[in-house]
């Protein structure tokens, strides 16, 4: 399988790299301040229009920038460089909007491509983490509409957000459906933002929804498509995840390796110490291998690969990831020694931040069970061999995605 990068590729790795320097000059403030002001978001948000990175995930007609799974890799992996999850500042839209009709579409997902709105996916529950299918959260039918009722947790970017999208169990079936629900409507209420390991640039607060009365126009995709909506944006969001970790991993590396150079103790520099130079031979080895499996499965995503074997290989990319990562970020605060447990070094905030990797999207205990059930089902031949197909097209609406071509990274 040929890596070699476009023309059009470095370009966007360029563009990429460039908005995360901009967008790192905020990260101690961040961090202090457990967020940034309106005015500092309003100027992250023009630079990423100027710089062409909205919605990456959208299709080009709709305003986004139309990008295929690998391209999107390319760019969340200079992003995932950023402390406090800035990379959250560049938004990506929920994929599972893409499932919204014309007029959902108009009022929702365009303006969330814009970067005027933005979403929050309330799937996780007190009682239904890993298995979101035991959501408690109910929608009741009325008259022509819904009531909606329970309590969701860690809704990632719930306190910027205007809007829900929302998995309830609708009806006596408890048919999983996604409903959008504007965040002002009645009924709905943040009960509490807890705090967390990570300064993360927005907030995971508990939402409370009491009876929240919503219309058919609610429902997005169609009633019972919720889960299957749901389990795609998981896949996508976890090789996302990998590629941001890869990210992270680097800057780690790269800090820890120029403090090695020039830090001397003992009259010599740390890097002249082998077990100094073990630890930074151990996180390149683990980089290039994580960088490797994830392309590897990002182009075989755009090259059309089974749903079923995509499952299964983005649970093997997260895993390996988000575990390596959090062993290379060790190392580096180990490195820095002392200055690696102080706030104000890079490396102290990946430390933090890359934690939740092994958590969100699936733990690394699940992402272990998608993997064992995917061998005892159908085999190793398919985990263990790249697909070669053919190249990735642009991301276009569900109706119009155009047939797997020849993968030419």
């Amino acid at each position: 399988m040929d890596f070699g990068f476009t023309e059009t590729q470095v370009g966007l790795v360029g563009r990429a790299a460039e908005l995360a320097r901009r967008i790192m000059t905020h990260e101690l403030r961040c961090d202090e301040d457990e967020g940034l002001p309106a005015e500092v978001l309003d100027e992250l948000r023009a630079h990423t229009l100027e710089l062409r990175l909205n919605a990456i995930n959208m299709p080009a007609q709709w305003g986004g920038q139309g990008l295929g799974i690998l391209d999107q890799v390319l760019v969340q992996e200079q992003l995932g460089q950023l402390t406090n999850a800035l990379w959250d500042v560049v938004w990506r839209p929920a994929n599972a909007l893409r499932a919204c009709d014309e007029a959902q579409r108009e009022r929702y997902l365009l303006p969330a491509i814009r970067g005027e709105r933005r979403d929050c996916y309330a799937v996780t529950e007190e009682g239904a983490g890993s298995d979101f299918t035991a959501i408690r959260t109910t929608a009741t039918p009325e008259g022509d509409g819904f009531r909606l009722s329970g309590r969701k947790w860690f809704v990632t970017v719930g306190d910027a957000a205007d809007f829900l999208v929302v998995l309830a169990a609708l009806g006596e079936r408890r048919e999983p459906t996604l409903f959008l629900v504007d965040k002002d409507l009645p009924g709905v209420r943040i009960e509490r933002t807890p705090r967390y390991m990570h300064a993360f640039v927005y907030k995971h607060p508990i939402f409370d929804l009491d009876q929240v009365r919503v219309g058919p126009e609610a429902v997005l995709g169609a009633v019972g498509a919720g889960a299957e909506l749901t389990r795609e944006w998981f896949v996508e969001e976890r090789l996302m995840i990998a590629a941001r970790a890869s990210g992270a991993a680097e800057r780690a590396l790269r800090e820890a390796t120029e403090w090695a150079l020039h830090r001397r103790q003992f009259g010599r520099r740390l890097v002249d110490n082998q077990m100094v130079q073990a630890m930074l031979a151990d996180s390149a080895i683990e980089i290039a291998s994580m960088r490797a499996l994830t392309y590897q499965v990002a182009a075989e995503c755009d090259a059309g690969l089974s749903r079923k074997l995509v499952h299964a290989k983005a649970a093997m990319v997260k895993t390996l990831a988000s575990e390596a990562a959090g062993r290379v970020v060790d190392r580096a605060v180990q490195v820095f020694g002392g200055r690696g447990y102080m706030r104000e070094y890079p490396v102290e905030r990946l430390y933090r931040d890359i934690r939740v990797d092994r958590i969100w999207e699936g733990t690394s205990e699940i992402q272990r069970l998608i993997i064992g059930n995917e061998i005892a089902k159908r085999g190793l031949d398919g985990l263990l061999h790249a697909s070669v197909g053919a190249p990735p097209a642009q991301v276009a609406p569900p109706a119009q995605v155009a047939p797997p071509a020849q993968v030419a990274p």
